[in-house]
């Protein structure tokens, strides 16, 4: 049985209870798995059954069956009841015991037993040595049985061993998750505004003060003298993302104080957005903001997801430096979360104040040119 033909082996757990009954079974330590000592009624009758029976003809095979039962029950009662025996006991102690709760059920009489070596992977890995080592000065020999608490002890000692580790991964697992949860409600708590049709004007005004901030961070930085700035590089940045082509001077610039650039350029980018918030309309800006938002929010979140499952899967090799993999797991977590809400904000600045609108109309003017110069060259 490996609960792959589940129909087949119903019936055979059913009548796993009769005289001279052997069942071979992986693994049949789960709740709800009662073998009935004499068999199954129902599951006989069942199985009787040609299809084409009266209910009195049922009722008759039923009770003949019953009387077979209760024959053959107290048959095996005689005989001592349902006999477990195990070939090797399992990593947790909750699965042999169920495995043990199958015989001596309600009253019935029953007994296990088990058997296992000390090359059996539970005890070469946690629990043989001493016994072994016991062994070889007392001078027995390898196929000698061995009955005696201190196996007992060794064994569960074993399984104390593996829940301990079994319950550290569960727990480090859980706390990994715990990671990616807060990240996720931010990420989430933003999409969710998005998807409710919020108005973003003031996020995305949000994103625009920091982009620009991170401008002057980069090319005019506060302990730069500003003979040393890089001007060029800054124009380019700035209207790469939120100044209009050629409106930002080097000569002008230079003559300013880093405040005043600072807050020449924080005014070049509100005017800029209101001037087309102004042109394409304010419902059709805040359309695009939802969507803009939406589409650049999901595909760095699905890459920051992989990323994320990458240092994950290799994390574990600092333990070799003698650093603790979830620290390092965490601050490497926090580091690419802020990287990726910085590329968020640089693409939602970039697509909005450079992105193209074409409305309906636009193409049904354009097509209105096109027949009108054709009519124009066939006449």
């Amino acid at each position: 049985m490996n609960a792959r033909h589940h129909e087949r082996e119903a019936y055979i757990v059913a009548q796993a209870g009769t005289s001279g009954a052997i069942t071979i079974a992986t693994n049949m330590a789960g709740r709800g798995t009662d073998i009935q000592l004499g068999g199954n009624v129902e599951m006989r009758l069942r199985e009787a059954l040609k299809g084409d029976e009266t209910e009195k003809q049922i009722d008759e095979l039923r009770e003949k069956i019953k009387k077979e039962v209760e024959a053959d029950k107290q048959k095996v009662k005689d005989a001592g009841g349902l006999y477990i025996l195990g070939t090797e006991r399992h990593e947790s102690r909750r699965i042999d015991n169920q495995l043990r709760g199958r015989c001596a059920r309600q009253g019935d009489p029953g007994s296990s037993k088990f058997f296992l070596s000390l090359e059996d992977d539970l005890m070469r890995l946690f629990g043989s040595d001493n016994i072994a080592g016991i062994m070889d000065k007392l001078g027995m020999e390898d196929d000698e049985p061995i009955e005696h608490s201190l196996v007992t002890k060794s064994i569960e000692n074993a399984q104390k061993k593996v829940e301990g580790r079994n319950f550290n991964i569960r727990k480090y697992v859980l706390e990994y998750d715990d990671v990616m949860n807060q990240q996720r409600e931010v990420i989430y708590a933003q999409r969710k505004k998005i998807l409710a049709k919020a108005d973003l004007r003031e996020n995305i005004m949000e994103m625009v003060e920091k982009v620009v901030d991170r401008t002057m961070a980069m090319y005019a930085p506060p302990e730069v003298y500003s003979e040393d700035w890089d001007l060029p590089a800054l124009i380019r940045y700035a209207e790469e993302f939120f100044a209009p082509y050629g409106m930002l001077k080097a000569d002008e610039l230079g003559n300013l104080s880093r405040e005043e650039l600072d807050e020449y350029l924080h005014k070049v980018a509100d005017e800029h957005y209101k001037a087309r918030e102004a042109a394409i309309g304010s419902e059709l800006m805040r359309e695009l903001e939802n969507l803009v938002m939406l589409k650049v929010v999901d595909n760095h979140w699905m890459e920051h997801l992989d990323s994320m499952d990458l240092l994950r899967e290799g994390v574990g090799l600092r333990a070799y430096g003698q650093k603790d993999p979830l620290v390092e797991y965490k601050f490497e977590a926090y580091d690419m979360f802020e990287a990726m809400i910085g590329a968020i904000q640089d693409d939602v600045v970039r697509y909005i104040y450079h992105v193209n609108v074409v409305t309906e109309q636009q193409p049904a003017e354009a097509n209105a040119i096109e027949e009108a110069e054709i009519v124009e060259e066939e006449k």
